[in-house]
């Protein structure tokens, strides 16, 4: 018996002011998360020097787009290996003025203990399990975010409270206003992180993003 295999194809879209490569593979980027760019890159212009860290960067629309005009070193950092291919070549069509180097593999095991970042940026899935079915479109691994949608986001909250400079602040990315309180329950629980949720901007039915500083 032949199984048919839906055939890979390498498609296009307008992100801004860039074009970003993706497939079927992985999440297609969403225009509307072009106002995380947007703010991040607002953010930047009062930002201590330092490099800026974009967490679950898939395939690196997000990064990319805030550092259009900046010379600032850029770190991307999925665990797809196609996300990191389409990643690359995302990299070469943007032609940024400053170094991208993306890794590839868990985020918590790729950045260094010393490394400090002047911004971060995170993107994680949050889609709970018992909902993924109904983002029939998506790749259940890009989205799912555990039993409350919030699993790699509160590793995304250890690595930015880790990693995060002196003066720095994280743009962090999530489904809802409920899981705006959860996130704001968990640095309340945990001190020791030393971040504070200090505004959030919710986009219709689409997302939320929430800025983070010291």
């Amino acid at each position: 018996m032949t199984l048919d295999v839906e055939p890979v194809r390498t498609e296009l879209i307008e992100f801004g002011s860039l074009s970003i490569q993706y497939d079927q593979r992985v999440l297609r980027p969403r225009r509307w998360t072009t106002a995380q760019s947007a703010w991040a890159s607002a953010l930047l212009r009062t930002a201590p020097a330092g490099p800026v860290l974009e967490l679950c960067a898939g395939v690196g629309h997000i990064g990319l787009l805030t550092m259009v005009g900046q010379d600032r070193p850029l770190v991307l950092v999925d665990s797809s290996e196609v996300a990191c291919d389409h990643a690359a070549a995302n990299v070469e069509r943007a032609n940024l003025p400053g170094p991208v180097d993306i890794r590839c593999g868990l985020m918590d095991g790729l950045i260094a203990d010393e490394e400090r970042f002047a911004l971060i940026i995170a993107d994680p899935p949050w889609v709970p399990s018992a909902d993924t079915g109904e983002h029939v479109d998506d790749p259940v691994h890009a989205i799912d975010g555990g039993a409350d949608g919030l699993d790699l986001a509160r590793t995304c909250l250890e690595l930015i409270g880790r990693h995060l400079g002196d003066g720095g602040s994280a743009l962090l990315q999530l489904g809802g206003l409920d899981q705006v309180a959860a996130v704001s329950d968990h640095l309340t629980d945990h001190p020791e992180l030393d971040l504070r949720l200090v505004e959030h901007r919710a986009y219709d039915d689409r997302g939320v993003l929430v800025l983070l500083v010291r």
